[in-house]
């Protein structure tokens, strides 16, 4: 079993420095490549975070012998192809969310994995948050009795960034939707899975992108509302309601560090430790799974993946959200 499991990050923007930082707090994970389009970038990242090489294309950090693992913090357009390229290279790949634009694309990259025999897993963080693992063990004991309720949102405010932001710019799968609201639609499917039905309203800028949507997702016995935008900053909670308890989740809650659950007449808080940036349990994850030799994790599947992607088509059918590149 190997000891050290050597990362390479591909991209290091904002999410990669934080991601890094946790890499250095994970025992038994050491960094040792990072690979960006522009070589003096990565050498700036490679010497801040104890890289020992830095790559000025992402194909030679691909052949690069040492690495066991690619974190992939590219722009989501680029996700689907850079997974397949480095598992094609014998990698196993960690690839931030969402790891495709569309099911199809998500579908291709799997497909990838399953005949390389190689590890892959979309980079979902909050399915390791202590805090949210403890909430799903909650509700599966009943403790809420029947859960029929969800609200979740996540919104900051977001049109100062510029034109040019990926947040922003429609031609990197810019807006809402994939970046944040990808988030309250995981909840809402850890909790009840996929909804019989769905509605979803978006409202777009000037430039055709969404920058507001609104969703309702239901099932024979079940509701959750669900909200994510750029234009306006919201309290990012999220509130869960059995017929015998609730949950109040902080704010923030996708990187929650603690909730309250309220039972009858009863209200306790539960915080759980959460260390660095919320990027530790993730990493440990895919250490262990690479330890064990395992392909896919039990925790958030292929099949995971697929429900989810499937959910966000069908949310961008429903409130009419297409991006440039798809015609």
């Amino acid at each position: 079993m190997k000891e050290t499991i050597k990362w390479g990050i591909v991209g290091p923007g904002k999410i990669a420095h934080k991601f890094a930082a946790d890499l250095l707090l994970v025992h038994g994970a050491e960094l040792t490549a990072v690979a960006s389009r522009n070589l003096e970038r990565a050498q700036a990242f490679a010497q801040t975070y104890g890289a020992t090489d830095a790559y000025g294309s992402y194909e030679e950090l691909f052949s690069e012998a040492q690495v066991d693992v690619v974190y992939i913090a590219t722009p989501h357009t680029s996700h689907a192809q850079l997974s397949r390229a480095a598992l094609q290279n014998g990698k196993a790949v960690l690839c931030e969310k969402p790891m495709g634009m569309n099911r199809s694309e998500v579908a291709s990259v799997i497909e990838v994995a399953q005949a390389s025999g190689k590890f892959f897993m979309e980079a979902l963080w909050s399915r390791f948050n202590p805090n949210l693992k403890k909430v799903y063990a909650l509700v599966a004991e009943g403790k809420l009795g029947k859960v029929s309720y969800l609200n979740a949102d996540f919104a900051f405010y977001g049109l100062d960034f510029g034109a040019t932001s990926r947040v922003l710019d429609p031609q990197l799968g810019g807006g809402s939707l994939l970046d944040i609201g990808i988030y309250p639609i995981f909840l809402s499917y850890m909790l009840f899975g996929k909804p019989d039905r769905l509605a979803a309203h978006s409202r777009m800028d000037e430039r055709g992108t969404e920058i507001q949507t609104s969703m309702l997702f239901s099932g024979t016995d079940w509701h959750a509302v669900l909200y994510s935008g750029l234009n306006t900053k919201s309290r990012m909670e999220a509130e869960i309601q059995g017929d015998k308890g609730s949950i109040y989740i902080d704010g923030r809650w996708h990187e929650a560090r603690g909730f309250t659950l309220e039972n009858g007449e009863t209200s306790e808080k539960i915080v759980l430790e959460v260390q660095g940036n919320g990027y530790c349990d993730e990493i440990r994850e895919v250490n262990q799974c690479l330890r064990h030799g395992q392909t896919q994790s039990a925790l958030w599947s292929h099949q995971n993946s697929l429900d989810l992607s499937e959910l966000l088509d069908r949310v961008r059918a429903a409130a009419g959200i297409r991006f440039p590149f798809e015609g």
